[in-house]
């Protein structure tokens, strides 16, 4: 995807109860680093630890300065982080970004501060915390998006990055998978069936690829307008 690329941040496994499946299902932690003129942006960081989280989630974590370097960058190269939300799973190395700008849709912000259980406070209110509050869709570089993607959370966001041969998103959260959100993709085409009005948000950016952070599978259309 050329100036953006996936980084593995480990896997967790989640019960079944919360998968809504016979078994537990295990799944991967992926963060994004999006590369611009303008600086780097990397999109999740990662899982926070804490043992009732540990114990819950079994999770295995490839710490995030592993999975930098494999990418070839450091955090100091990092300009601004973007997390999908502020769940543990997709926060957990935030307070290695001392100082630096994270945006967070305002909403997500006051939810993890407010919500019993929520997150793990730790990883949102530490020592140099430099939050960038937004509300709503807001273009942070020339071609790059932050759009609200609600559901998971209240204040899920997602990020649209537009290139010469398209654009990619990251969904982070957004739908758990691939498959879930090319069903909303398709829902339109039923009225009694319904669907986030965000997806229609990112239909019209005409996606080439939508990513996730807990699927390797990546969304592509059947077919695009060239």
């Amino acid at each position: 995807m050329g100036d953006v690329r996936r980084i593995d941040l480990g896997w967790f496994v989640r019960p079944a109860d919360e998968a809504g499946t016979a078994h537990p299902r295990v799944e991967p932690v992926y963060g994004y680093l999006v590369r611009r003129p303008e600086g780097l942006l990397l999109f999740d960081t990662g899982m926070g630890s804490h043992p009732d989280v540990d114990a819950h989630y079994r999770p295995t974590r490839r710490p995030l300065d592993e999975a930098l370097a494999h990418a070839g960058v450091t955090t100091e190269d990092v300009t601004v982080v973007v997390n999908c939300h502020l769940h543990f799973d997709h926060c957990g190395a935030n307070p290695s970004f001392r100082n630096k700008p994270i945006v967070v849709q305002r909403t997500e912000l006051e939810s993890a501060r407010s919500t019993p259980d929520y997150t793990l406070p730790e990883l949102v209110d530490f020592d140099g915390a430099h939050y960038l509050e937004i509300s709503g869709e807001t273009e942070l570089w020339p071609g790059v998006w932050i759009i609200p993607t609600p559901g998971h959370t209240d204040g899920h966001q997602s990020v649209a990055v537009r290139r010469d041969d398209g654009t990619v998103i990251l969904a982070g959260q957004a739908r758990d998978d691939a498959t879930a959100y090319g069903r909303d993709v398709l829902a339109h085409h039923a009225p009694d069936v319904p669907y986030p009005t965000w997806v229609d948000r990112l239909k019209e950016l005409d996606p080439k690829a939508v990513v996730f952070a807990h699927d390797a599978a990546v969304w592509m259309p059947g077919e695009r307008r060239d």
